[in-house]
């Protein structure tokens, strides 16, 4: 069973991770929506909510299934049986930045791939940063996020 990890903070989820995850569901048996959690970080939202996003967004997909977990990323796919990790990049730092977390990764997980898929230029210059800041400042992030996510938000 080919089983990818699809790591991230989710904070908020954006069109852009769900047009990612779209365009990798039919290469895996089974793609993980991992929320990390790292307890250093300042979160908008917390792991409940963005649990309960994450779910209600995929809620009709067979082969995605959402979980939250905290140390390395590694170490959950070794919890999860996942050999491959999935990333979308929008830019070239954004390559550089995944490029270096990849090549890590193989080192302390040689049977885990990671698989980086471009962003849609549509989507390249939408984040969760970017929403997050919207949000404080009460604009209307409706266009970046997808509409399951709106009630939440």
């Amino acid at each position: 069973m080919k089983i990818a990890l699809f790591p991230g903070s989710f904070d908020p989820i954006t069109i852009a991770h769900v047009n990612i995850l779209q365009r990798a569901t039919p290469l895996f048996d089974k793609i993980v929506i991992g929320i990390g959690l790292n307890s250093s970080k300042q979160n908008f939202l917390t792991a409940e909510q963005r649990l309960q996003i994450l779910e209600t967004v995929f809620q009709g997909y067979k082969n995605i299934e959402v979980q939250t977990y905290e140390g390395l990323t590694v170490d959950f796919c070794r919890k999860i049986n996942a050999t491959y990790m999935v990333r979308g990049i929008r830019s070239a730092s954004d390559f550089e930045y995944e490029r270096a977390i990849a090549q890590i990764n193989q080192t302390m997980m040689p049977e885990v791939e990671t698989i980086l898929l471009l962003s849609k230029p549509e989507y390249s210059a939408i984040s969760s940063t970017i929403v997050r800041d919207i949000l404080r400042n009460h604009g209307d992030v409706s266009p970046f996020v997808p509409k399951e996510a709106l009630g939440f938000l």
